[in-house]
């Protein structure tokens, strides 16, 4: 749901964000519904499309608590 709402605030459309990730619209909504496997590589890729960076904290920190609470 968190990459639909990314996705849509970014006035994306699926076929243009898998364009950008360089998948078929297909395989793209398989991901974006949680029918496909992310991979490392397609988060990194996913990331970059939407301008997002990727944010890895010790998991006993308050930023790690809110993050996860977001998921």
């Amino acid at each position: 749901m968190l990459l639909k709402t990314t996705r849509k605030a970014r006035r994306l459309t699926q076929g243009e964000l898998a364009a950008r990730m360089g998948l078929s619209p297909n395989r793209f909504s398989e991901l974006e519904s949680g029918l496909g496997a992310l991979t490392v590589q397609r988060l990194f890729e996913l990331t970059q499309a939407l301008g997002l960076e990727i944010f890895i904290a010790n998991a006993d920190s308050p930023a790690a608590d809110n993050t996860a609470a977001q998921w």
